[in-house]
């Protein structure tokens, strides 16, 4: 097996971890549940603390005296992968006591992210949440803030490009009740860290009611947006996300054109979540639409995270994304669509996914 075949088999697996897991993500927004292992230098965030991988044919443990990961299959050692160190920049503390590691958190080896607004209006009704989502889980456990203010994620990454290399920002959001849709404390958020330090930074919200919204936020600093859809065919979005899915696809694809005139084709971008019940013919179907208007679609196996309403759906097969990684792969070739040429965000990261290898 090859080190992007196993990468692959263990996002969508997961690794039963032997021993304390030491740096990882329970809960919250983006890659959670998850760790960052490396192989051949190509880091993944994988599967450790959900409960698809505790029924994982995978395994791995800390050797104590490399500090390396030896992963097993069915009890049989298949490779070592390395994990990257602590960042230094989580020992650190504002001046008011808050510790660095609850404003912003690295993703992969080199990533920084944060979620400025850990709410959403729609997270605490079930006929609205997204049930897949555990944006509540980290504040819920004290690990993060509700809100960070601008000075705050303008002061973490600034330690975290000097301290650690990092080398771009990821800015999401939960949606508040605004018809902005959170782009507004994202402006304010991207302004303050530009003025500090210079690092490509993503965006990443609902579609907004204004699209001006799109230029106010190049201007303050961002190179690129991500809009994400998730579930690509109604009939999933009504049925797993059910708030989210009144936000129509016609206006996300009027969102998405409008954001390809500002920040340029492949500096547009949206995550697609396969495993959640969308068919292999819908979900590529939908990429190559979006890859030919400019928008990177960034597919990634769903991960069922424990304590959600989801935590017990089954995992999507490692077939499934083998076949949709290579027909995608042709699509973005066919339509110039490059992850190393998207100046930031979750596609050019790629850890969540193995889109990258088949580019």
């Amino acid at each position: 097996m090859s080190a992007i075949e196993l990468l692959s088999d263990l996002q969508c697996n997961g690794l039963k971890w032997e021993g304390e897991v030491g740096l990882s993500r329970k809960g919250g927004a983006g890659p959670s549940d998850h760790k960052a292992l490396t192989l051949e230098g190509q880091t993944s965030m994988i599967p450790v603390l959900n409960l698809a991988s505790k029924d994982s044919p995978y395994s791995g443990k800390k050797d104590p005296e490399t500090g390396d990961v030896i992963v097993f299959k069915n009890r049989i050692p298949v490779a070592t992968l390395s994990a990257p160190a602590r960042p230094r920049f989580y020992d650190l503390t504002t001046a008011d006591g808050i510790s660095y590691e609850q404003i912003a958190t690295l993703h992969s080896h080199d990533v920084l992210a944060t979620t400025v607004l850990q709410h959403c209006i729609r997270m605490n009704d079930k006929a609205t949440a997204c049930q897949f989502c555990s944006i509540d889980q980290s504040l819920k456990g004290g690990r993060t803030l509700i809100r960070k203010r601008p000075e705050q994620l303008a002061e973490v990454a600034k330690a975290a490009v000097e301290l650690d290399g990092v080398t771009q920002m990821v800015i999401t959001t939960g949606t508040p009740n605004t018809p902005d849709r959170g782009a507004e404390i994202l402006y304010d958020s991207v302004k303050a860290i530009k003025a500090q330090i210079d690092l490509p930074i993503q965006v990443q919200c609902e579609p907004p009611d204004d699209f001006t919204w799109f230029q106010k936020l190049k201007d303050a600093g961002a190179v690129s947006i991500g809009m994400h859809l998730e579930a690509v065919s109604d009939r999933v979005r009504k049925k797993i996300m059910p708030g989210k899915a009144e936000v129509s696809l016609d206006v996300y694809f009027a969102a998405f054109a409008a954001a390809v005139q500002v920040f340029g084709r492949g500096q547009v971008s949206t995550y697609i979540l396969a495993g959640l019940g969308d068919t292999e013919e819908e979900i590529v179907t939908m990429t190559e639409r979006l890859a030919e208007i400019g928008v990177y679609p960034f597919v990634v196996p769903f991960v069922p995270i424990q304590g959600t309403a989801l935590q017990h759906h089954p995992k999507p097969e490692q077939s499934f994304m083998q076949r949709l990684y290579p027909k995608i792969g042709h699509q973005l070739r066919q339509y110039g669509l490059n992850s190393e040429q998207t100046k930031a965000g979750c596609a050019k990261c790629g850890a969540c996914s193995s889109l990258k290898a088949y580019e």
